[in-house]
């Protein structure tokens, strides 16, 4: 850093006078490029139920989902991530994950079909698939198995590949499970199946409107994930995390939630210096949504710079429920 600018010679806020200057000398840029959208699917035809706690937010059928898909594109979202509802055949180890002839394979297939130019991305996990509401198979005590659900997730991968998934998230937190998906990936063909590991995903309170969303938070109950998700104390834990799925074959990395974790959203950056997106949370949502309702805040103002905060840290890309809102105010200039 320079240790002789003294003022007057030196007015930082000359740079900040007129409206050229600061674009010429702005460190980030948001752009659509920078968002993914998440979507909840439903089963079945004609259906939109709005999600309480996440003012604007639907789960949509898979016809109605065709026209927000279609909204993405055209805005220049480059993905959507899809998250299911599962209404029917939930069980104690979440089988329905892998039917090729499930609610998410059905969906993905529909939407490469109609929009082969839009990335999909399908979340791999076990939540909503149980009846329990946790994200693996559990034992007799009530511990998330961990090799015995690595098993199921790479059949999930493998079935979402073989719909047409552009990419895969584990969302689970199994350690391992990337080395064994991609290893399943390699020996199918799906060489060019990406896999967007979440591999800092903390055992947040910040997910509690998301459960509402899959209807997996009165299956969860009083329930926790802390055997599994990680500790919100811990940051080194993450940067090792992080390394083990690289090592195992990701190819991109995930921190989630995202803005009460800017910290390691930096440090991951900086230290392994690859695609690092960040995950807006259901929580975080609500809690902006909910202020700009009450007039407490400006929703635009307070939604875009909460996404560029997400740039400013280091992510390439962002998860958020805002994309479709910010996508036409971006477009708008």
């Amino acid at each position: 850093m320079f240790t002789n600018r003294y003022f007057p010679a030196t007015r930082l806020r000359r740079m900040r006078r007129d409206d050229f200057s600061r674009r010429l000398m702005r460190e980030n840029v948001l752009t659509s490029n920078d968002l993914i959208y998440p979507v909840f699917v439903l089963e079945g035809e004609g259906r939109e139920q709005p999600v309480a706690s996440m003012p604007g937010v639907v789960r949509q059928s898979l016809d109605k989902l065709l026209y927000t898909a279609e909204q993405a594109v055209q805005l220049g979202i480059p993905m959507l991530s899809i998250f299911p509802v599962i209404e029917t055949g939930k069980d104690n180890s979440g089988e329905e994950a892998f039917n090729p002839d499930g609610l998410v394979p059905t969906v993905v297939r529909e939407l490469k079909a109609r929009f082969p130019q839009l990335g999909i991305m399908t979340d791999l996990a076990l939540d909503p698939y149980t009846v329990h509401g946790q994200d693996g198979i559990l034992d007799d005590s009530g511990y998330v198995l961990n090799d015995e659900t690595t098993e199921i997730l790479v059949q999930q991968g493998l079935c979402h590949a073989a719909a047409g998934a552009d990419v895969l998230g584990p969302s689970d937190m199994m350690d391992g499970r990337i080395g064994a998906i991609r290893s399943a990936l390699e020996d199918e063909g799906f060489i060019h199946t990406k896999i967007l590991a979440y591999s800092a995903k903390y055992a947040s309170a910040f997910y509690g409107p998301f459960r509402d969303a899959v209807g997996s938070a009165a299956n969860l109950g009083k329930a926790d994930k802390y055997t599994y998700q990680m500790d919100p104390a811990n940051i080194d834990e993450a940067l090792y995390e992080v390394a083990m799925d690289l090592e195992e074959g990701a190819d991109m990395v995930m921190i989630k939630p995202g803005m009460p974790y800017l910290d390691v959203i930096r440090r991951v950056k900086d230290h392994f210096k690859v695609p690092t997106y960040a995950y807006q949370v259901s929580g975080e949502y609500a809690m902006l949504k909910a202020a700009a309702q009450n007039g407490w805040l400006d929703e635009e103002k307070c939604m875009l710079e909460s996404l560029l905060a997400f740039k400013r840290a280091g992510a390439d890309g962002i998860l958020t429920y805002f994309a479709l809102d910010a996508a036409r105010l971006l477009k708008q200039g």
